[in-house]
């Protein structure tokens, strides 16, 4: 992960300096813990090491990934606990999904940990609760307004260095 970030930074720096600037710095094993604990989940540790490089973003530059926040530990807890409200309110009773292969056949699972946002209520997430075919820590899509439900990447890390690989 360490070795990842390093190659975006040296392009950010080149490229976009203020979004460089604009990531947080680690995220502490305080923080960590009062995440994992107010999700009720143990993250995945590529995820957590990556946390461990930065703690997302302060969001007063663009956003890091493809047009969307790359969310810090609050951040994720405050779109998280958004889609909790919605779901206790029982906003997503009968609603509609199209799940892809390994996907809860659900709109949304308390174990769907968003890690980005795109200024609209969409968000990629850490699947923690997949359906058999599926890989805990898996990424998927959360659309606000559609069911469609699919995997992007088998784990954060393949996710993550795919991004890289693709802007730097």
């Amino acid at each position: 992960m360490k070795k990842q970030w390093e190659t975006l930074e040296a392009w950010l720096k080149i490229n976009n300096p203020s979004l460089l600037a604009d990531l947080n710095p680690p995220a502490s094993e305080a923080d960590i813990q009062k995440l994992e604990q107010e999700l009720g989940v143990k993250l995945p540790t590529d995820f957590v090491e990556c946390l461990k490089v930065h703690n997302g973003q302060r969001g007063g530059a663009s956003w890091l990934f493809s047009d969307s926040e790359f969310l810090s530990s609050q951040r994720i807890l405050d779109e998280w606990a958004i889609w909790k409200d919605l779901l206790d309110g029982g906003d997503f009773d009968g609603a509609e999904v199209e799940p892809g292969t390994g996907i809860q056949p659900i709109w949304w699972s308390k174990k769907w940990i968003p890690f980005t946002y795109n200024g609209a209520g969409d968000h990629l997430c850490l699947d923690l609760d997949p359906c058999c075919g599926g890989r805990v820590g898996q990424i998927i899509t959360l659309w606000h307004d559609d069911g469609a439900r699919k995997k992007k990447a088998d784990s954060f890390a393949l996710w993550f260095a795919e991004f890289v690989d693709k802007t730097a």
